[in-house]
């Protein structure tokens, strides 16, 4: 599977079924919006000479109110420091990127009304469609780049999940599970590694000498990728693929092979790789939590049918290429089903990792 030519977020449908409308990323958003402000700020400090144009990225961008509110959040910040400042508005030149299946033509449509309507600042938006684990931009043209909840996302599947007689090593499984054996966590790990190292190698070549990053990743709270927390969505999800496996509507063969191309790291990880890497020093990075349903839906199926629909408007593009569309219902009806009974049992939490990166001088 080529993860560049398959990957998508859903957009279709209402409610949650839509990444677009996804109450999560939403309040992901909301909690780093004081991060990206600060580090929007940043910008204007003696060690970055600004002029005319600030070139910003949003690389994974998606489609919906998230990418309008981030942009929007940019736009004004700049305006706000540059009245405390006395000094001229610079033109703002928006880089929206990801992979050549994201809903662009919707995408357009909400920022062509956002920036009719904007004063201040002049905003120019440009869509880049690629892959953020290569190149996208000229060199020393970035001042800011953004990223929310996908570069947890690998370029592929971890390499060695096969025995040396072929046999796959994750049997049952579509990623790191408590029965995984310490392979299959070794090579996601080296994947991850793999993968962020040249998402860094890519953005130092871009970035200009104390340009700001800011990336907030799908992550764990410990150093145990097997936790419940660490693999939810992945692990009920197999679990839900398993139950048609055993009813012969999915051939076990193929959720055997299946490994998915994501991966959920430790704060430890993510410093360890920026450190070796070496072109981006750390500013900034802490965690925070979400719960998984919302404890204020009093209606048990509700709630779980909520984060059943969020969970499938990430997964669908990549559950689809492997095992079809003809089962696509059945398996996220089987996945709501295990989603309510284990929300009915505890309140699983997410951990997000926030992580704020200023470029090395050359």
């Amino acid at each position: 599977m080529e993860v560049k030519d398959v990957l998508h977020m859903i957009s279709r449908g209402e409610g949650e079924i839509s990444y677009a409308q996804s109450t999560f990323t939403q309040s992901v958003i909301s909690e780093t919006k004081p991060v990206l402000e600060n580090t929007v700020q940043s910008l204007f400090s003696g060690d970055l000479r600004l002029k005319e144009v600030i070139n910003v990225a949003d690389l994974g961008c998606a489609v919906g109110p998230n990418t309008l509110s981030v942009i929007s959040t940019v736009k004004e910040t700049v305006e706000k420091k540059c009245r405390e400042l006395n000094s001229p508005m610079p033109e703002l030149q928006a880089y929206l990127n990801d992979l050549p299946g994201n809903d662009f033509n919707s995408l357009f449509k909400d920022l062509s009304r956002f920036c009719d309507k904007s004063g201040g600042v002049s905003c120019f938006v440009m869509g880049v469609p690629g892959s953020f684990h290569g190149r996208l931009f000229p060199r020393k043209c970035l001042h800011l780049v953004h990223s929310s909840y996908s570069v947890h996302w690998l370029s592929q599947a971890p390499k060695g999940l096969t025995s040396k007689e072929g046999l796959p090593l994750n049997k049952g499984k579509m990623y790191i599970s408590k029965t995984s054996p310490p392979a299959v966590r070794e090579a996601y790990l080296a994947q991850f590694q793999e993968d962020f190292t040249l998402f860094l190698k890519c953005r130092s070549e871009e970035m200009v000498p104390h340009g700001r990053m800011v990336l907030t990743l799908h992550g764990r709270p410990s150093s145990d990728s097997t936790t419940k927390e660490s693999c939810y969505a992945w692990e009920l999800l197999g679990e839900a693929t398993a139950q048609l496996v055993s009813q012969g509507l999915i051939a076990e063969e193929k959720l055997d092979s299946f490994n998915v191309p994501y991966y959920i790291s430790s704060p430890e990880e993510v410093q360890d790789i920026v450190k070796r890497e070496g072109s981006f020093a750390i500013e900034r990075l802490e965690t925070f939590s979400l719960e998984i349903g919302d404890k204020e839906e009093s209606n048990k199926w509700s709630r779980g049918e909520k984060v059943a629909k969020r969970v499938r408007a990430f997964t669908e593009s990549v559950i689809s290429y492997q095992f079809g569309e003809e089962i696509l219902d059945k398996l996220y009806d089987n996945f709501t089903r295990i989603v309510v009974e284990d929300l009915a049992k505890e309140s699983p939490k997410t951990t997000s990792i926030v992580v704020v990166l200023s470029r090395n001088m050359y």
